[in-house]
């Protein structure tokens, strides 16, 4: 068994002298009692609009007294840590719980394939100023509340005083200007700043002004309106970093010599190089966090270490600090099979990464000797043909660019046999368009185009100058003669379930008379060239649909990784880039930009979503990327004593994953079973 020694969990327990604050108010460390257990999963609430960002939801009151686990219990009592009273802010967040309040203790077991691949771990314990509430609300996390101003160009927020770093030291804003102006304002760090406090375009873009009036408000003033920068915080990491440890690796604080020694030491280049790995938790386990659990080991580690944090300033409605799991511990496999091999023997607890759809039937198969129940979430991916309408084949170029032809592709593919066959059934018919459980769900988009008529294919390619054939049946180019063929590049592998899909998008095509072959490329190439515009079709699964006001990239051209029309993104995103084009005057895809221009600075919100349906309409009428199938389910392989994680809610990349329901209120009902000693 492996250990986590006392040093270890005493390093994230520190004491830092005068650095607690005591709260107004307290009481004897208990255990929260767990509620009845409930006769059925909870069921996932109906879709509801998403109100407005700019305005948080009322104030939860707080517990009249706090408890803490059982472990921190044992170290207040021996005086190696403060007080639950004093480590918790003065007004802590209060998260709630989807079943019930919880028994604190026990370990989770997940699975990751080593240091590229600590987005797992990231999420699970991601935290921000703003969380969503099950209902896609915004709700307030770190800042306690927060206030846009009517034109939308001025974010005040307000930290939680009390608040303390995993090692003790308190948060204040001054954590905040020290990222502002040693990390975000140096230019060997970051060269061009942060993007996300940033407005404008072109000339005409501007960063925010950052102010700290006092030591617990942050004030940011844009030269633009900006009313998503509440959705888009959500997303991105704290704006604040612990100057009080990061000091002794950066050039403007440390002693040179010392400096030079260390980047010697650990065989780097620069004190950049120095900085950037001490600042990172999967380089540097010992760098402070506001993060629920913290790490106890470095990344790429056989088992990859996290406990929960002592200073953690979060409680449930009745005051227990959570989280309530001790531990989450990370186990390094190589094969998905080892991995796949591991749920079937019940050796991972709570985990959807890396969980695949094509093996749903097996894990079903072996729910009851592996333990765990098969718990289906919503993920925000499409089954989708990203063709390039900036190819830079002319032929395909001009076959891509004609609204017949896309149309024509659309209507070649029967949906429903595709659902079948290949994913039991379990997606949804749908063009590409935001999840049902999205405030800007739009069924008439949503919806639309989906039938399966290859006649109506043959007379809209026929239509459309495509009517002569080659020798083999497939249709060639009016001009050159050349015969319409082509490869659709994917990430997917041989036996994968997307592949089995683009096997089949690529025979109804050819059915039409349109030749493809389906092609796997190693995603290293598969980037390589889509940035250099070489890539004729890509099919990587179109994501980003639950929430677009966050990343809308994929609606207008501009992700880098699934464009459609990948040298138009690229000139809307830098018109300087080498591969960039500049779309024609007048072209659909301006139509959309001008709108999103609109949409992002628009601060009414009922306007705002109205714009973004107009963009959808253009979807409509266009279909610039033929999509087949979505609502994809995520499965979540979760224990059977394991709770406060339900299906039907959204699970997906946008909204790290499993932290949509607060990672933190998850319990086991038998902790007892589930020990890894420290």
């Amino acid at each position: 068994m492996h250990r986590i020694s006392r040093r270890d969990f005493l390093r994230v327990s520190t004491l830092a002298g005068a650095a607690t604050l005591a709260a107004a108010c307290g009481g004897t460390p208990t255990s929260p009692a767990p509620a009845e257990p409930t006769a059925q999963p909870v069921a996932a609430p109906a879709a509801q609009p998403t109100a407005a960002p700019a305005a948080p939801a009322a104030p939860v009151e707080v517990p009249a007294k706090f408890n803490e686990a059982p472990m921190l219990a044992e170290l207040v009592a021996k005086g190696e840590l403060p007080p639950v009273d004093e480590r918790l802010p003065e007004n802590p967040a209060v998260i709630p719980v989807i079943e019930m309040v919880g028994k604190y203790g026990g370990n989770i077991r997940r699975g990751y394939k080593g240091m590229s691949d600590y987005t797992g771990q990231t999420y699970f314990t991601w935290n921000s100023l703003t969380r969503f509430n099950y209902d896609s609300t915004l709700a307030p996390m770190l800042a306690e509340s927060w206030e846009m101003s009517d034109d939308a160009k001025v974010w005040t927020w307000h930290l939680r005083k009390g608040t303390k770093w995993s090692d003790g030291q308190p948060l204040t804003t001054k954590d905040t200007q020290w990222w502002w102006q040693n990390h975000v304002h140096n230019a060997e760090i970051s060269p061009s700043g942060d993007g996300v406090y940033k407005t404008g375009a072109g000339d005409d873009r501007k960063e925010c002004e950052l102010e700290t009036p006092d030591d617990f408000t942050i004030v940011m003033k844009f030269a633009h309106p900006n009313p998503l920068f509440g959705l888009q915080v959500i997303w991105r990491s704290f704006p604040m970093l612990p100057g009080h440890y990061l000091e002794q690796f950066h050039a403007d604080f440390a002693d040179k010599a010392v400096l030079d020694k260390m980047v010697a030491d650990k065989g780097l280049n620069t004190w950049v190089d120095l900085y950037n790995n001490q600042r990172q938790e999967n380089l540097n386990h010992e760098v402070p966090k506001l993060d629920t659990w913290v790490p106890t080991n470095e990344a790429g580690a056989e088992i990859h270490i996290m406990v929960r944090n002592p200073y953690w300033w979060a409680v449930d409605p009745e005051g227990n600090q959570l989280p309530y799991v001790d531990s989450i511990t990370h186990r390094l496999f190589e094969t998905l099979d080892v991995f796949n091999m591991w749920i079937v023997n019940g050796e991972i607890d709570f985990q959807s990464r890396h969980v695949d759809l094509a093996n749903y039937t097996l894990f079903k198969e072996k729910q009851e000797q592996g333990g765990y129940n098969i718990t289906i979430s919503v993920g925000a991916s499409h089954v989708a043909v990203q063709i390039n309408h900036t190819s830079k084949d002319p032929v395909l170029r001009k076959f891509f660019q004609n609204r017949d032809v896309r149309f024509a592709l659309n209507y070649a593919v029967d949906r429903e046999e595709m659902n079948e066959l290949v994913f039991d059934g379990l997606l949804t018919p749908k063009q590409y368009s935001p999840l049902k459980k999205s405030d800007l769900w739009y069924e008439e988009q949503a919806f639309a185009h989906l039938e399966f008529d290859p006649d109506k294919s043959n007379e809209l390619l026929d239509a459309a100058g495509y009517s002569e054939k080659d020798a083999d049946g497939f249709r060639v180019d009016p001009e050159t003669k050349e015969t319409i063929s082509f490869e659709m590049e994917g990430l997917e592998p041989s036996g994968s379930m997307y592949e089995d899909a683009m096997i089949m998008v690529a025979d109804y095509w050819g059915k039409v008379g349109v030749k493809c072959t389906y092609k796997y490329s190693e995603r290293s190439l598969y980037e390589e060239h889509q940035q250099a515009n070489d890539m004729n079709v890509g099919t990587w699964s179109a994501d980003r649909a639950d929430f677009p006001l966050i990343d809308p990239g994929i609606f207008l051209a501009t992700n880098t990784q699934r464009p459609w029309a990948c040298a138009w993104g690229k000139w809307k995103n830098d018109p300087t880039d080498p591969n960039a084009e500049e779309p024609p005057e007048g072209h659909f895809i301006r139509t959309m930009w001008d709108l999103w221009e609109q949409c992002k600075i628009e601060a009414d919100y009922e306007k705002r979503r109205r714009l973004f349906w107009d963009i959808l309409d253009v979807w409509k009428e266009e279909i610039p990327m033929p999509t087949f199938l979505g609502e994809w389910p995520s499965l979540v392989i979760q224990k059977k004593t394991l709770r406060n994680y339900v299906a039907g809610y959204i699970n997906s990349w946008l909204s790290h994953g499993k932290s949509f329901l607060n990672s933190s209120t998850v319990f086991w009902e038998d902790p007892e079973n589930h020990t890894y000693e420290i």
